[in-house]
C-alpha cells in the first residue's frame, strides 16, 4: 500500500521520500519510481531530516503498526510543525486515541491508497477534522470549471456532490452565515463543508489551490 501511494504521488508530480526499516521493501517501488529513499525507521528524528519533513507539506504514516503510526505522527507535526499528517489506522479501539491526538486518519478496515491520495491532494490546511465516515473540510470555493462561474444555489452543490454546507463567508469577509437551500455561493467565499472520506476527490474540484 506504501508503495503504491508512494507512486501514485509521485507519478502526480510530487516530490516524494519513502522510509522503511527494510531496505528489501523499497523493491516494490518499481523501476520507474523517481522520489528517494530511506532505510530507518519513521519515528527516529535522524531518519526523518534525512527524509526532508523540515521542509516537506504532507507526511503519512502508512505502517502496519498503529503504535508506530501514531509515533511518526506525533513527531512530524509535534516537533517538525507538519501541517498535514496523515495515518494509517487498523485497531478500531484506538480510533478515540487518534481523534484525542487530533490526528487525521484513514481506517484499515476499508483503506486503499486512493484513500489517503484524496486526503493528501485536497491540501493540508483544508482538512479541519475527521468524524467517522465524513471529513470536516474548509476551503475557498473555485467556481471556474462551470458553465455558471459566479454563483451556485447550496442545493444543488450538495444535492450533486454529496456534500453537507454547514457555514460560509463572503469572499471579502463581509459577512459569514449558516446557509439555506436557496443560499447563493460565490466563487472565492469560504466554506466549512461536511463530506463523506470517498467523495473527497470529487469535491476537490471546487476548492482554490
Amino acid at each position: 500500500m506504501g508503495s503504491q501511494l508512494a507512486n501514485m504521488l509521485s507519478d502526480n508530480g510530487n516530490n516524494v521520500s519513502c522510509i522503511d526499516k527494510s531496505p528489501d521493501a523499497f523493491a516494490n517501488l518499481g523501476r520507474n519510481f523517481n522520489g528517494s529513499t530511506i532505510q530507518g525507521v519513521g519515528f527516529d528524528e535522524d531518519v526523518l531530516v534525512r527524509a526532508g519533513v523540515e521542509d516537506c507539506d504532507v507526511l503519512a504514516a502508512v505502517t502496519q503498526y498503529d503504535k508506530v503510526n501514531i509515533m511518526c505522527a506525533e513527531v512530524a507535526s509535534r516537533l517538525y510543525d507538519v501541517e498535514h499528517v496523515i495515518a494509517r489506522l487498523y485497531n478500531p479501539e484506538l480510533e478515540r486515541a487518534y481523534m484525542q491526538l487530533g490526528i487525521d486518519y484513514v481506517c484499515g478496515t476499508s483503506l486503499v491508497a486512493e484513500d489517503v491520495f484524496s486526503k493528501v491532494m485536497v491540501g493540508h490546511g483544508s482538512h479541519v477534522t475527521t468524524f467517522g465516515d465524513f471529513e470536516v473540510v474548509r476551503f475557498s470555493l473555485d467556481l471556474s470549471g462551470r458553465e455558471d462561474s459566479r454563483s451556485i444555489r447550496v442545493s444543488e452543490l450538495e444535492r450533486d456532490h454529496a456534500i453537507r454546507i454547514i457555514a460560509f463567508e463572503r469572499a471579502d469577509g463581509s459577512s459569514s452565515s449558516i446557509p439555506s437551500s436557496d443560499s447563493l455561493l460565490y466563487s472565492g467565499d469560504i466554506i466549512l463543508a461536511c463530506v463523506r472520506h470517498d467523495h473527497i476527490r470529487q469535491l476537490s474540484k471546487f476548492m482554490q489551490r
